[in-house]
């Protein structure tokens, strides 16, 4: 009966992405993780100044964990460790500024923090622009692209060693449902440019190069997990999409309710495998319907175009 009516919620959208997911999933999803379950581990979380990067940060904290709040703004992050700090005062938080969209920034940040943490529990991709018009990265990049995809592919192919027995979760969305995988345009070069639509591409492109991320670090025994929040109260619904936002508000999930899975996913002692699409703490088809899946070609087409856009293999 809860799978029968999981599954509807699911369909139905509107019952399974907003509060009201949760609040009846909760009486039947995996435990929370053990107290204290973190404690001496370190987990490196991007785009945590703010919404669901700073909700996970503080679901992680009171778990034991050193997090890494990783953003652009110094000034936003120094505000986003003040927050975590006023609620949890022995919360074991630093902050460090890059630009993911900047793949010499992440060299640069992978070095110095390698070199400072060797062994990484867990690194958490949150980092997301949609920008109203295209934009391009340092590199020349489409700029929704070098943030979802590019800089997250080259950190953690950079980060791999130090990952090595943890975990990589991506935080992708339930957007990436309504696209196919733009393999024969990944910069968005032609057609009129929708910063919606390339936003729900390159979350596409997320769920597709979390699984080749799970081939890939099989050996290096490195689980991949991509998952999605919902339809959560965060600047980024609220300031790209307000007219969704004033419809919908009431029904809208808090930050921590939609980072909930995020945590989950970083701290669960359960046995989850490798390569999983997430949502409320239970796996979740990548495509809401048999239509439009990618195939095998397309999928190491999308590989190679990333590899050689960063110069990571992960080999």
């Amino acid at each position: 009966m809860t799978g029968a009516l999981d599954w509807a919620m699911d369909k139905s959208l509107v019952l399974g992405y907003t509060r009201l997911g949760p609040r009846i999933r909760r009486s039947w999803w995996p435990s929370d993780p053990r107290p204290g379950c973190l404690a001496g581990r370190h987990v490196l979380v991007t785009g945590a100044s703010g919404g669901l990067g700073l909700a996970t940060a503080a679901g992680l904290a009171p778990l034991g964990a050193t997090v890494h709040l990783l953003g652009r703004s110094a000034e936003r992050l120094d505000q986003a460790e003040q927050t975590l700090r006023a609620g949890m005062p022995s919360a074991r938080v630093e902050t460090v500024v890059c630009d993911v969209s900047d793949l010499d920034a992440v060299r640069e940040f992978a070095a110095s923090f390698t070199a400072r943490v060797p062994q990484l529990h867990a690194v958490v991709h949150n980092a997301g622009v949609l920008p109203p018009e295209r934009r391009t990265s340092a590199q020349g990049h489409e700029l929704t692209l070098a943030t979802h995809v590019l800089g997250p592919h080259l950190m953690t192919g950079l980060l791999a060693d130090s990952l090595a027995g943890g975990r990589v979760v991506v935080v992708t969305s339930g957007g990436a449902y309504s696209q196919k995988l733009a393999v024969d345009d990944p910069e968005y070069l032609e057609g009129e440019y929708s910063g919606v639509t390339a936003y729900a591409r390159t979350k596409r492109m997320q769920i597709v190069l979390a699984e080749l991320w799970a081939d890939h670090l099989r050996g290096r025994d490195v689980a991949v997990h991509s998952m999605h929040p919902g339809w959560a109260d965060t600047p980024g619904v609220t300031d790209s999409l307000p007219g969704f936002a004033t419809v919908m508000g009431p029904l809208l999930r808090s930050p921590a309710e939609g980072a909930d899975t995020v945590a989950w996913l970083v701290a669960t002692d359960d046995r989850l495998g490798t390569g999983g699409f997430w949502h409320d703490r239970r796996r979740r088809p990548t495509h809401y319907a048999p239509l439009g899946v990618e195939t095998e070609a397309q999928r190491q087409q999308f590989w190679r175009f990333v590899v050689d856009a960063t110069g990571e293999s992960l080999g």
